[in-house]
């Protein structure tokens, strides 16, 4: 077993930034992909970014040039770093984590964490 822990969510004006963590426990292999994926209120879970364990990344075009997914694999732990937040980016936000595939569907992830709320302000 896995458990994922995220942090670093908040409010902020539109425009503005937030790094949210994700710390992996338990049953951790740096061979893991790790991900993000939010939801917003009435909408289904979305794909965010993900990272695999050899740094290729992918991320969802709405976010493209904005945020930024890293890991720190000595820390078990996987960051988003977000930056020329929009309104609509207000959702809450899960980190995520699976056997190394790096797939954009929510079904191909097996562990997630309990989400993390991000509120963008206009």
């Amino acid at each position: 077993q896995v458990q994922l822990v995220e942090s670093g969510g908040g409010s902020v004006q539109a425009g503005g930034s937030l790094r949210l963590s994700c710390v992996a426990s338990g049953r951790t292999y740096t061979t893991y992909a790790m991900a993000w994926f939010r939801q917003a209120p009435g909408k289904e879970r979305e794909f965010v970014a993900a990272r695999n364990w050899s740094g290729q990344t992918a991320l969802a075009d709405s976010v493209k040039g904005r945020f930024t997914i890293s890991r720190d694999n000595d820390k078990n732990t996987v960051y988003l770093q977000m930056t020329s937040l929009k309104p609509e980016d207000t959702a809450v936000y899960y980190c995520a984590a699976n056997g190394g595939l790096l797939t954009r569907l929510v079904a191909g992830w097996r562990y997630w964490g309990q989400g993390t709320q991000v509120t963008v302000s206009s």
